[in-house]
């Protein structure tokens, strides 16, 4: 069994992490992940570090914004399937998704789902 890598190079931790190297960089400024130097003085990242914040997280979804509701309708048209989840009263968010992502994450009304926002995209997750 080959032996597991103990420190990543900052690049590769952010890939792992499903996050930029940029985030990375701001995260260590904010002491949200620990890093370390090595002998070239560049930023490594123990698998430890990485394995707490993936543990963290549901997904390795980098969205920051999510919605947890209620699914209150799913309108199946051909490929697509809009779904809407009312997230607080009278507040509801509505995605148009794939048929398949729908059949999937098998979407019911009166089930919780969240709604996962980033930039102009919607995604649905349960």
């Amino acid at each position: 069994m080959p032996r597991r890598k103990q420190l990543h190079p900052a690049g590769e931790a952010a890939r792992l992490l499903g996050i930029s190297l940029d985030t990375l960089r701001r995260w260590d400024a904010q002491g949200r992940i620990q890093t370390q130097r090595d002998s070239a003085n560049k930023r490594v990242v123990p698998a430890s570090e990485i394995d707490r914040l993936l543990g963290e997280r549901s997904s390795k979804l980098s969205a920051r914004n999510r919605f947890t509701g209620v699914v209150r309708e799913i309108v199946v048209d051909g490929l697509l399937a809009q779904v809407e989840i009312q997230v607080t009263e009278p507040t509801r968010v509505v995605a148009i998704i794939t048929r398949e992502a729908s059949e999937q994450l098998g979407l019911r009304p009166g089930m919780e789902a969240q709604a996962v926002v980033k930039a102009t995209s919607v995604m649905v997750e349960r």
